[in-house]
């Protein structure tokens, strides 16, 4: 029988600040907690965060349609060819409703699930969020968002320094590194520790302030390094990225590349479309895992869409929003939702994973879940569930929780890390030399590619 050494405390790993290793020695949640405990000392209250509120939100577009139906089934004939290019097809604008009255609160220290199949609106809910919408003239938005009480409108150029998107697609500069790729992420969300910072960090006592100081200072020092830790990007990261016509990374390192690139910076707020693509599912409840602690510890405010996450993902959120045609289903806590859909007729098989059940009952394969004989009439369309959502318990908690006061500490960050906060993390010239240097390395590298 083999015996088992049991590793003693002198030799176990322990939580150090000389590198991105030596700070994940015990793994990402307990350099949260660590960090948290040292900071919040030295700031004498919470740490800083964001509430985000939405009411009554809708995105709509006027879209150009062609009606071409004459046209469609003529021979490719010269005549045909010459009288398509001289004779226009008939245009109409059709209006088109992307997101429908959708509210919510996304608050502190909770992870959200976004769930929907594609077209629902879930990346246009976190794009309007994030400030990253490309609006236009045939774009329509009604509703108010706020931040700690503060309209979108009102910080929209210092948005992207507090709220973090990352987006479906991977762009990357592809003869760059991982390494790299992550190096000057952080350069340009401001590699050092801020002087507004510092001055922060001083409520406590002179030894706590020194301790949260060095934790501050080991973390920015170190943060490539321990992002590359955290996604598992060790044995790739001296890689070049690559894209379509470059060969590089695989296409799930290079999701967690776009995943990491936007964890730097002070951001109180991280919103996730579908990351979990090209990712198998230990990466993904990694990852999510992460976020889960970045979420409870540091009071981050997370919201992730994904597509078919597994029951070990699901049961990482605290809360889930499903969204079906621009229309709310369901936002509560992950807890409540099957017995809420349980209570409307639909019972989820017990082989059946709930992220998978969830998705299918706002589509044709709805009818496979329903309960027999149900003393009610089920909903069917997407307007049916909405309107049975806005008349539950968990809708009418929500809406209270969106009236609700906010909490002083939410009403202080406002005015101690909000209206403090630059457009930009760089000054122009240091902005300006990083560009430069960033260039020069890729066009040197092209070269030889």
């Amino acid at each position: 029988m083999e015996t088992t050494v049991p590793v003693s405390p002198a030799t176990r790993k322990r939580l150090g600040y000389e590198s991105g290793a030596a700070l994940m020695a015990e793994g990402p949640q307990v350099l949260h907690e660590h960090i948290a405990t040292k900071l919040g000392k030295a700031l004498g209250s919470a740490m800083p965060q964001m509430d985000v509120r939405f009411s009554n939100l809708s995105v709509t577009a006027e879209v150009v349609v062609v009606d071409d139906d004459n046209t469609k089934y003529e021979l490719p004939t010269i005549p045909n060819t010459l009288k398509k290019t001289f004779i226009s097809p008939k245009q109409r604008i059709v209006r088109k409703e992307i997101l429908k009255g959708v509210s919510g609160v996304f608050s502190p220290g909770k992870i959200t699930l976004l769930l929907g199949q594609p077209g629902s609106g879930k990346s246009a809910l976190l794009k309007m969020l994030s400030g990253r919408f490309p609006m236009s003239k045939n774009i329509t938005v009604e509703g108010d968002i706020t931040f700690n009480n503060v309209q979108r409108e009102q910080i929209i150029k210092t948005l992207p320094q507090f709220v973090a998107y990352v987006n479906q697609r991977d762009k990357h500069y592809p003869v760059l590194t991982v390494k790299e790729t992550l190096q000057y992420a952080h350069e340009f969300c401001g590699a050092d520790l801020s002087e507004h910072a510092k001055k922060m960090l001083s409520q406590g006592t002179p030894e706590e302030n020194d301790e949260a100081l060095r934790a501050a200072s080991a973390m920015f020092a170190h943060y490539p390094d321990v992002i590359i830790q955290q996604l598992g990007l060790q044995n790739c990261q001296n890689t070049i990225v690559g894209d379509a016509m470059t060969r590089g990374v695989s296409g799930g390192e290079r999701k967690r590349v776009t995943t990491g690139e936007m964890e730097f910076g002070t951001k109180y707020v991280t919103l996730m479309d579908e990351i979990s693509t090209g990712l198998d599912s230990a990466a993904t409840y990694d990852i999510i895992n992460t976020q889960r602690s970045v979420a409870h510890k540091l009071r981050k405010t997370v919201v992730i869409a994904l597509l078919q996450p597994s029951p070990e993902v699901f049961a990482l959120f605290d809360d889930v929003m499903i969204l079906n045609e621009g229309q709310l289903m369901y936002h509560g806590p992950c807890n409540q939702v099957e017995g809420y859909f349980e209570s409307l007729g639909f019972k989820c098989p017990p082989q059946r994973d709930i992220a998978d059940y969830l998705l299918d009952l706002g589509t044709n394969e709805q009818y496979q879940y329903q309960v027999q004989n149900y003393h009610t009439k089920q909903p069917r369309r997407a307007s049916e569930f909405a309107d049975a959502f806005r008349e539950s318990h968990i809708y009418m908690e929500s809406m209270y929780a969106l009236e609700a006061p906010y909490d002083p500490e939410l009403l202080r960050s406002v005015e101690q890390n909000m209206k403090p906060m630059p457009m930009f993390s760089q000054s122009f010239i240091d902005s300006t030399l990083t560009l430069l240097r960033r260039q020069l390395t890729g066009a040197t590298r092209a070269q030889f590619t």
